[in-house]
């Protein structure tokens, strides 16, 4: 079977991982806080908050800029639960923005009509590895004075013009799960050029401690271990690299997916450098699930990143939601994902292109 993916670790994390060990602490400390200064390096932010999971990042930066009961928060239907849970996590209720049909990413020209005098935050996701339209996205929040938390958790290394992701909004979350980009087992992070919120996402991801044992606010065991950021470390120093292999899998797919008329390869913005944390394509005519379907039994793994929109979930469905953007749902029945990480041989890429030629003589 080829995956849809597949981390990479080496005897370089292992040797790191056995350092920590070895020495006895293994909890949030030296390693911790080396991994948050490089990491802000890397992305170009004064601060970097190493926390223990994508989610908890995302929480914990609706939380440091005061985000509560009976507020809104505008993002996309179309991405993993935890975009729009972050906001019911605090009290807020997240609101839907159909998505760019080409980019899959929040539409910044339908973002105004969402906001209201209750609106306190705009998350866009830089769904898949490619940046989300930042400059329409960031003029809108400064003519209304709304804070912007990148959802980053796909897009470690990825940029928008010439600026890093993670580096543009108010704040940004990454995550570093096991098939993201490059992953430090489960962990993520905050990074924010603004010192105030970074100091608060410090306090709310350990107890609300400003000092040990005196708590000024209510918060939570979000940390991340020294065992986490010594693959984090490691990790990083690979990330260009694995980017670069994903960047070079996927012009390999799309240039050899064009004669096959009813897969629609990834749009690529010419302000963007995408990093591809996942090669999505549309498969035309309502036949993707019997393309996907062809594909798992000729050995070669796929995903279907997103089946259903946010606000259709049984939670969301739950809380009363009935909203309905079209171009989230058309998408959510037509995208296939397929393999793009940095293992794959070419012969690899050649038996996923040929499988799917393959596949649209049997369906099309």
């Amino acid at each position: 079977m080829i995956p849809v993916a597949k981390p990479l670790i080496g005897e370089e994390e292992i040797e790191e991982v056995e350092k920590v060990l070895r020495s006895g602490f293994i909890a949030q400390g030296p390693r911790v806080a080396e991994f948050e200064e490089k990491f802000a390096s890397y992305v170009g932010t004064k601060h970097a908050v190493a926390v223990s999971s994508g989610t908890t990042a995302l929480h914990l930066s609706l939380l440091a800029l005061g985000v509560g009961n009976g507020d809104e928060v505008i993002t996309t239907p179309f991405s993993f639960a935890a975009t729009g849970n972050c906001a019911l996590y605090v009290g807020a209720r997240p609101v839907f923005v159909d998505i760019d049909p080409k980019t899959f990413n929040l539409d910044p020209n339908q973002i105004e009509a969402a906001i209201t005098e209750k609106t306190r935050a705009i998350i866009p996701v830089h769904l898949y590895g490619q940046p989300a339209k930042m400059d329409q996205i960031k003029k809108i929040s400064e003519e209304h004075d709304i804070p912007v938390v990148e959802d980053a958790a796909q897009a470690h290394g990825a940029m928008f013009k010439d600026e890093m992701v993670g580096s543009i909004g108010d704040m940004a979350c990454f995550s570093f799960y096991p098939t993201k980009n490059m992953t430090t087992s489960e962990g993520g992070m905050i990074t924010t050029n603004n010192t105030e919120l970074a100091d608060m996402a410090r306090i709310l991801r350990a107890h609300g401690e400003k000092e040990r044992y005196h708590h000024s606010v209510l918060g939570y065991n979000f940390r991340m271990t020294d065992i986490a950021a010594a693959i984090g470390l490691v990790q990083l120093k690979k990330l260009n690299g694995f980017n670069q292999k994903r960047i070079e899998n996927a012009e390999y797919l799309t240039e050899h997916l064009k004669g096959i008329s009813c897969i629609e390869p990834p749009f690529v913005s010419p302000q963007v450098k995408h990093v591809f944390h996942q090669y999505t394509v549309r498969v035309k005519d309502g036949k993707r699930n019997d393309v996907m379907n062809f594909l798992n039994q000729e050995g070669i793994g796929t995903g279907i990143h997103y089946p259903v929109p946010i606000y259709k979930q049984e939670l969301y469905q739950n809380l009363g939601y009935n909203d309905k953007c079209s171009e989230t749902e058309k998408a959510t029945s037509e995208v296939l994902s397929l393999p793009v990480h940095p293992s794959l041989s070419v012969e690899e890429l050649e038996t996923v292109v040929i499988s799917l030629e393959a596949a649209s003589d049997k369906f099309f």
